[in-house]
C-alpha cells in the first residue's frame, strides 16, 4: 500500500506517519532525505531520531530516492521516506537542472512495481501566500505537481492539520 501524509509545519503528519508504520506489523525502515547543514535542522532530526524505535532501519539518502524504494522494498517491510518536500529541495539546489525532473519521474515509474508498504510525508506547501522570489514559487510548483502525482498513485491520502488526520483518499484512519 502507498500512502502520502501532508501537513503544515509542526502539523503532526511525522508522528502519524511513524504510528502507521509501526502498527504496520511490518519491519520498518525510516528513509530520512533531509541534510542536516545547520545546527536548527540538526537539532530536528536529532528530534526525529530520538523518537523512532531503535529497532527500526534507518538509510539517509538525500537525492536517489527512487534506487533506495528499489532496492529495500519487499513484502514484509514498511518504508517510511520523511520528507518529500526535503528531498525536493535537495535537488532544486542542485547545479544540474535536469535532475530534479529525472529524479522525480524515476520516484513516480517505480511505485507500481514496489511490493510492501510504503508512507511518504510531505509539507502541504500550496495553501498559503505565492512566495516572493522566483525559486520559492517554484519550489512550492514542483511540491503541488509531485504531490498531483503521487496522489493519483496512493491508495491513501492524508491531510494532517493540529495533529488531527483528514483522509482525502481511501480507508479513513
Amino acid at each position: 500500500m502507498l500512502q502520502l501524509i501532508l501537513g503544515g509545519a509542526r502539523s503532526g503528519k511525522s508522528r502519524l506517519a511513524e504510528k502507521l508504520a509501526a502498527d504496520s506489523g511490518c519491519a520498518v525502515i525510516y528513509i530520512a532525505t533531509s541534510q542536516p547543514l545547520d545546527g536548527e535542522m540538526s537539532e530536528r532530526v536529532r528530534h526525529h531520531r530520538e523518537r523512532r524505535p531503535e529497532h527500526w532501519g534507518l538509510i539517509e539518502e538525500p537525492l536517489e530516492l527512487a534506487r533506495v524504494l528499489r532496492d529495500n522494498a519487499r513484502a514484509d517491510t514498511c518504508l517510511l521516506v520523511d520528507c518529500l518536500t526535503l528531498w525536493l529541495t535537495n535537488l532544486l539546489m542542485l547545479e544540474d537542472p535536469q535532475r530534479l525532473s529525472a529524479e522525480r519521474d524515476a520516484l513516480l515509474e517505480c511505485l507500481a512495481e514496489l511490493p510492501g508498504e510504503i508512507v511518504f510525508v510531505s509539507n502541504e506547501t500550496g495553501m498559503g501566500v505565492v512566495p516572493l522570489g522566483e525559486l520559492t514559487r517554484r519550489y512550492v510548483d514542483e511540491a503541488g505537481w509531485l504531490h498531483q502525482a503521487l496522489a493519483e498513485r496512493c491508495q491513501r491520502v492524508v491531510l494532517t492539520v493540529a495533529g488531527l488526520p483528514l483522509t482525502l483518499k481511501g480507508t479513513a484512519l
